[in-house]
C-alpha cells in the first residue's frame, strides 16, 4: 500500500510540474486583464476534444429526437450573427478565428445557450421565442457565451475537477474514498465545461461579449435589455443556467459602465 501511495504522490508531483499558467486573451477596450494564475492541468487541445465529444453527443441526441435545427429561419439568424461575431474574436485571441466553429439550434423551451470550448455553440429555441429576442440581443448572448470559450473558462473548470480527481485518487489508495466517489470524479472531468461559471468569469464574459457585439455592428445597449427580459421571464429569479451570474443590479451597472467604451467601435462598424 505504501508503494502504491508513493506512486500516486509521484504522479501528483509530475501532474503539478506539467501544469501551466496562462493568459488566454488580450484585454480589449473593456479591460479584461485578470491573469489566469491557476494551474491549467489540461491542455487547450484536450479541453476542446472533450467539449467537442460532449457537444456532438447532444447534437446527435437532439437530431434523433427530431429537435435539431427544425426552424430554418431561426437557424439562419443565429449563423448570420455568428458569422459577424467570429471575425471579431481575433481582437482578443488571433487563433480563435481558425477554430472549428459550429452553431446549432435545439428545439427546447429552456432559456439556455452556451458555447463550449473550441467554439461549439448551441442555442435553445425557448430563449429566442419566449424572450422575443432581436438580432442585437441574440448577439449580446452569443458574444457572452463565445467569451467564455475565448477565456477558456471551461478549461479552468476542467483543470479544477482534474485536480480534485487526482486528490481523490490518492485518498482512494488509502481506502478513505469509495470506488463510487472515484468513478464520479473521473466522469466529472468530461463534463466540467458544463458546470456553472463563477461570478468573476461571468463578468469577464459580459465585458468581452459586449465588445464582440459592438465590433460586429450590434447595439451594445441590447446587453442590458436582454438581461432585463431574462429577469422578467423568470419572475425576478435568474434561470438555472444563470444561477451563479452577477445580481441583476450589479450586472446592469457594470454593463452601463462599459458601454461608453465600446460605442465608438459600434458606430465605426455601422458606417457604410
Amino acid at each position: 500500500m505504501r508503494q502504491l501511495l508513493n506512486v500516486a504522490v509521484m504522479a501528483g508531483l509530475l501532474f503539478i510540474s506539467g501544469c501551466e499558467t496562462v493568459q488566454t486573451t488580450r484585454g480589449g477596450v473593456v479591460g479584461v486583464e485578470r491573469k489566469q494564475s491557476m494551474f491549467m492541468a489540461i491542455s487547450q487541445s484536450q479541453a476542446n476534444q472533450m467539449a467537442a465529444k460532449q457537444y456532438a453527443a447532444e447534437v446527435n441526441a437532439a437530431r434523433q429526437k427530431g429537435k435539431l435545427n427544425v426552424d430554418p429561419k431561426a437557424l439562419e439568424r443565429l449563423r448570420t450573427i455568428a458569422n459577424r461575431l467570429i471575425p471579431q474574436t481575433g481582437e482578443f485571441r488571433p487563433d480563435a478565428i481558425k477554430w472549428d466553429w459550429e452553431v446549432n439550434l435545439e428545439n427546447s423551451d429552456e432559456l439556455n445557450a452556451y458555447c463550449a470550448p473550441g467554439g461549439k455553440i448551441m442555442f435553445y429555441s425557448g430563449l429566442i421565442n419566449r424572450l422575443k429576442l432581436t438580432n442585437d440581443e441574440i448577439a449580446a448572448i452569443m458574444g457572452h457565451e463565445m467569451a467564455h470559450a475565448l477565456r477558456e473558462h471551461g478549461r479552468e473548470a476542467m483543470s479544477r475537477v482534474y485536480a480534485q480527481q487526482l486528490g481523490l485518487s490518492v485518498v482512494a489508495l488509502t481506502g478513505k474514498v469509495s470506488d463510487q466517489a472515484l468513478r464520479l470524479a473521473n466522469s466529472a472531468v468530461t463534463v466540467a465545461w458544463q458546470l456553472p461559471n463563477s461570478r468573476e468569469n461571468e463578468t469577464e464574459a459580459d465585458r468581452i461579449g459586449l465588445e464582440l457585439a459592438a465590433r460586429a455592428g450590434y447595439d451594445p445597449n441590447a446587453a442590458i435589455s436582454v438581461w432585463k427580459k431574462m429577469t422578467a421571464a423568470s419572475e425576478g429569479q435568474p434561470p438555472q443556467w444563470m444561477s451563479t451570474h452577477p445580481s441583476h443590479g450589479s450586472r446592469i451597472h457594470d454593463l452601463e459602465d462599459k458601454i461608453p467604451l465600446v460605442m465608438p467601435l459600434y458606430e465605426s462598424a455601422r458606417k457604410p
